[in-house]
């Protein structure tokens, strides 16, 4: 006769399951708030209006505006494809046991993952600007060249199979030989990693980002599907190997927008 299994669960058990529900819920909501302005702003974009003027000389407010844009953006983007690293470090920062305020520091490390996606986002700006005076892109952030266009997605297709995109997932899959080789405590040690963790993540995306100036800047189903690919690569079995056949097929229509100046 079987056992019965003991559906007890430790105490230390009970805590790191409440302490995932908490952690996953502030992901949640952060990243939802986010999706909402980005689908709010999609909407609003293309009446063109005051954020995206067809003047090639920007204001500062505009330059506020545009960078707020892209901040949001990442960060509906890239937080949900953080989660299993946020979750995993929620759980090793509670076994540690040395700080009583966990959830301090797993904010801290959430915001500097941030961070370095804010700090993508004022290059993006800097990007779209430069972009805009040149004329290879509309005034909502869509490639009017043939040969950028397929200059992105080549660039996009070809960075999926080379050795630093490699490395850099290989961390993002399997954060935990990082976690434990650099390990800080407190809450600066937590924000810390969350930099560094941040860094691996825009080492692994930057280029699969640089397509926003493909379809359109807040072109909100190709936002949803760049989202898609980035978790899948991250989070889903044989997910590296999915990313190399989207690698593919974008150098693919990369050179066929080019052959036919699409």
């Amino acid at each position: 006769m079987t056992p019965a299994r003991d559906t007890h669960a430790t105490p230390l058990e009970s805590v790191l399951a409440q302490d995932r529900a908490v952690v996953i819920g502030g992901l949640a909501g952060v990243s939802g708030l986010a999706w909402v302005y980005s689908v709010s702003e999609a909407a609003g974009v293309h009446g063109v209006g005051a954020h995206f003027p067809h003047a090639t000389v920007w204001d500062t407010r505009v330059f506020a505006v545009v960078f707020i844009m892209w901040s949001v953006m990442m960060v509906a983007m890239m937080v949900p494809s953080a989660s299993p690293v946020v979750l995993a470090y929620s759980t090793l920062h509670r076994k540690q046991g040395t700080d009583q305020r966990p959830f301090g520091a797993v904010t801290a490390f959430v915001v500097g993952y941030v961070v370095v996606w804010t700090a993508f986002s004022a290059a993006a700006t800097v990007a779209q600007w430069s972009l805009h005076w040149a004329a290879l892109i509309s005034a909502v952030g869509v490639s009017t060249s043939a040969l950028l266009s397929g200059g992105l997605l080549v660039v996009a297709g070809g960075f999926q199979w080379t050795s630093l995109k490699s490395a850099c997932l290989m961390h993002c899959r399997s954060p935990f030989l990082f976690f434990l080789t650099s390990w800080r405590e407190g809450t600066a040690g937590a924000f810390k990693m969350g930099l560094e963790h941040g860094v691996f993540c825009l080492g692994c995306c930057w280029a699969l980002m640089g397509l926003m100036f493909f379809a359109g800047v807040m072109n909100v189903y190709w936002l949803a599907g760049l989202s898609v690919l980035v978790l899948v690569e991250k989070a889903v079995p044989a997910g590296d190997r999915l990313g190399k056949l989207a690698g593919v097929g974008m150098i693919g229509w990369g050179i066929y927008v080019v052959s036919h100046g699409l």
